[in-house]
């Protein structure tokens, strides 16, 4: 059992265990994640089975992932947090320890300059008996055990980003707005426009989005595959994207209209009882031998040669019909005008408590001054008595070279 206990808080385990996860996040990178099913079919046609069974299209929410995760902690919480106890009860003796070491000798001149040194450098004196003990920055013992506490919360609330947001998925047409409920009120998510191909003809999911906040605060910006929008306690990540119909209706009685994207089964009419049914989009045709064009799914998204496929309702008069963009259909008192496709963009957006992200970048500071507080600010502890000196403290070697250093001009028979 006590093996056990030594390999789950050794450094060896630890590193294992970040390799690990190091390599499972790299997965998650490369996979896309949260998709339904038959897109990892259709996308990895020949991996997909293994691929779902190891469950790396959602790798994050893996049983495996998670257990990494809290074996981090574990070993973490084992290897460095409780170990504060000891540092804590080492430093209140630290002083009368140092005070009991063996000393190196060291001639009166040496003493003398060794002591007017820790003087200037503002080292504190302690008197045991004929025996000084100088100390400095004794809080530099507590810098490794801060840095892993660091890590150690990092692992944990970076978890929490990790599995408390929300995740929404919207679909949101150019020119329209999406809004979520939040505590105060509603934010706001403007897709200004969206392209799907950049100006030499590439693939560019490009949109230019708005966010609002309930406070009335608002970003705009560009977002793009693998480059989302961070505002507030929101992010924005451009997911996928669509293509809908596009019906201009306008009133031949008054000259009014509106334009109406349609991506489902929809009744566009005054009375509903007259007007036209939109039934699908599709994005080709082909001609039949007697003239009249077939519409067909090309599988693909591109849509050259977009066709509508409605039905009209006059009355008790029923009719199916195929329209181009460009074609009209009149019925009274309406017209309705059949508009090119438009593109829109899928958006998810991930909500996370503005708390967790607060408390992540806290985090990093500690992380950072228990880093430098390991580094750059060693304790100093030496005793001085009329024999010599000795250093005390974690790292007695560092010290031991600065002192070296002050001395070089003794003899060496008496040097440090």
């Amino acid at each position: 059992m006590k093996k056990i206990l030594n390999y789950l808080r050794s450094m060896r385990f630890g590193i294992l265990l970040l390799i690990l996860i190091a390599v499972f996040s790299i997965v998650g990178s490369v996979i896309p994640q949260g998709k339904e099913l038959s897109w990892y079919v259709e996308n990895y046609p020949n991996i997909h089975p293994a691929l779902l069974i190891l469950q790396f299209h959602r790798i994050f929410k893996s049983w495996y992932f998670v257990l990494l995760l809290v074996l981090l902690c574990l070993n973490l919480t084992l290897c460095s947090v409780l170990r504060i106890f000891s540092v804590v009860m080492a430093s209140k003796t630290e002083l009368a320890d140092t005070a009991r070491l063996p000393v190196v000798r060291l001639p009166q001149a040496g003493r003398e300059l060794l002591e007017q040194h820790l003087a200037d450098t503002r080292c504190r004196r302690a008197d045991f008996g004929e025996t000084r003990v100088y100390c400095k920055r004794r809080f530099g013992r507590y810098g490794s055990f801060v840095t892993h506490l660091a890590i150690l919360l990092t692992v944990l609330f970076g978890a929490a980003a990790l599995y408390l947001p929300q995740v929404f998925d919207r679909d949101c047409m150019p020119g329209e707005s999406v809004l979520l409920p939040a505590k105060d009120g509603a934010a706001a998510f403007s897709v200004g426009s969206f392209r799907a191909t950049d100006e030499s003809g590439r693939l560019d999911f490009t949109s230019e989005l708005t966010i609002t906040l309930p406070d009335g605060r608002s970003k705009s910006g560009e977002i793009s595959v693998n480059h989302p929008m961070s505002f507030g306690p929101y992010k924005v990540y451009q997911q996928t994207y669509g293509t809908a119909g596009s019906i201009t209706v306008t009133n031949l009685n008054n000259g009014g209209s509106d334009t109406f994207t349609m991506t489902e089964l929809s009744f566009l009419s005054m009375d509903n009882v007259s007007g036209v049914w939109f039934v699908a989009l599709y994005p080709d045709y082909i001609l039949n031998p007697d003239g009249n064009i077939m519409p067909v799914d090309t599988g693909d998204r591109s849509y050259p040669h977009p066709v509508y496929y409605v039905q009209t309702v006059e009355g008790e008069t029923k009719a199916m019909r195929l329209m181009q963009p460009g074609d009209v259909i009149e019925i009274a008192p309406l017209r309705f005008t059949f508009n090119d496709p438009v593109s829109y963009p899928g958006l998810r957006i991930k909500h996370t408590p503005q708390l967790v992200n607060a408390l992540l970048i806290a985090c990093f500071a500690l992380m950072i001054a228990g880093l430098t507080v390991t580094f750059f600010l060693p304790p100093v502890l030496v005793k001085v008595d009329d024999e010599g000196y000795a250093v005390g403290g974690p790292k007695p070697e560092g010290t031991r070279i600065e002192l070296q250093a002050l001395l070089q001009d003794d003899s060496k028979e008496d040097s440090v």
